[in-house]
């Protein structure tokens, strides 16, 4: 309802503009308003078109901030990365208890297995609370980051990721639960979130996941969205980073 509220607002507003022609603007206005009664598809078209130039100007606004902030995105030495050599970046905001993110993992997982030519970013973009906050600064520590794809799949698995099992998969993998919590204090390790969560707003990521290739943001776990930016991007419609 929002975008036919918007029309009905600069609707109004334009018939107040002439404010020194009252009788003309009261004609004015009966016959606009008898129009609209008698043609209502007008205002769902006009709704419609309103919608389509706000998602056009919030896709030019995402792109020329992706462009701005490319080497934070892609080229962090902070960040977890698979694949280090492949030459198409793909780069990826999560929690590891969202759900959606979940959803999305196994075919995360798939594509970073499967396509090796895809350099795989991994954001920690904590916005679900504590066990959220305390699992990403574990996988950015100094011994979990080689660990890193297989924290995300262990984590990812978890239906309801808690302390216990947080640590149960650090043992999996080899590590010390308690080395990683004491290293996960590091405060440049939160100034790394901190920083990321800067980064989500500038690009304006509102939530998780959000993937981006090249030039273009898909919010959401939209697998087939984010498979055609890869196929587009592969045959050189996107940018490449080599």
């Amino acid at each position: 309802m929002k975008p036919v509220l918007s029309v009905a607002a600069a609707a109004l507003a334009a018939l107040s503009l002439a404010g020194c022609q009252k009788a003309d603007d009261a004609v004015f206005g009966q016959r606009v308003h008898a129009y609209l009664m008698a043609h209502p598809e007008v205002i769902r078209e006009a709704a419609q078109k309103l919608q389509e130039n706000e998602q056009a100007a919030a896709a030019k606004a995402s792109t020329q901030a992706i462009a701005k902030f490319r080497d934070q995105l892609e080229r962090d030495p902070r960040d977890i990365v698979v694949n280090p050599n492949g030459k198409l970046t793909v780069v990826e905001f999560f929690d590891y208890r969202c759900g959606y993110c979940k959803l999305a993992a196994p075919e995360v997982v798939k594509l970073i297995e499967q396509n090796r030519d895809i350099r795989f970013v991994f954001k920690q973009f904590p916005i679900f609370g504590e066990v959220s906050d305390t699992a990403a600064k574990a996988a950015l520590t100094a011994a979990a980051k080689p660990k890193g794809l297989e924290l995300y799949k262990s984590w990812m698995a978890e239906k309801a990721l808690d302390d216990t099992l947080l640590d149960h998969d650090l043992t999996a993998a080899g590590l010390d639960p308690v080395q990683v919590r004491k290293a996960s204090n590091d405060p440049a390790i939160a100034r790394q979130i901190l920083d990321t969560r800067a980064l989500a707003t500038s690009l304006r990521i509102e939530g998780t996941p959000a993937f981006v290739v090249g030039d273009t943001l898909i919010p959401g776990a939209d697998i087939p969205a984010l498979k055609a930016a890869i196929s587009v991007a592969k045959d050189g419609g996107l940018k490449k980073l080599g």
